[in-house]
């Protein structure tokens, strides 16, 4: 099971009103309830990370895990898409993922992008779109959770 993670809008919530603090490592601090719901979703599918944010190659696979770890999120295993050195948009960016790769992994994708809403069915199925400003929330944990459900109910039958 892959979960494609954006951070921006997703972990730490967009607020022009409000910076948000930066911790000892040089990333922001995520949103406790966003903290709180992705942890639930990877305990409960035992989740890999595929890191789609901008952010992906500015710290090293390493970095990342500390990162994460720091914000008291257990991760199994980080992976990030290719560096986007045609500087695709997020839908762009998954499109040139998926479609040249048919991975047959299981997947969901969160992010907060809008011009996700123009992804084929078979990606927007599995997508949960958070708000910029409010980021991961339980109520969207328990969709994302749905979905997870749903496909390992198909891959039984």
């Amino acid at each position: 099971m892959l979960l494609y993670l954006d951070i921006d809008g997703v972990m730490v919530p967009a607020n022009s009103w409000r910076k948000p603090e930066i911790l000892e490592d040089g990333f922001p601090e995520f949103s406790l309830n966003a903290v709180k719901s992705l942890d639930r979703i990877i305990s409960t599918s035992s989740a890999d990370i595929v890191l789609t944010t901008s952010h992906k190659y500015k710290y090293t696979l390493k970095e990342w895990n500390k990162i994460f770890n720091r914000r008291n999120i257990k991760v199994n295993k980080i992976t990030r898409l290719p560096k986007n050195v045609n500087h695709l948009n997020r839908k762009e960016e998954l499109l040139n993922w998926f479609n040249p790769k048919r991975i047959n992994e299981e997947f969901i994708i969160i992010d907060d992008d809008k011009s996700l809403n123009g992804l084929p069915d078979y990606l927007k199925n599995k997508l949960i779109q958070t708000s910029g400003s409010v980021g991961l929330t339980d109520y969207l944990a328990e969709e994302a959770l749905d979905i997870i459900n749903n496909l390992e109910y198909k891959l039984v039958k």
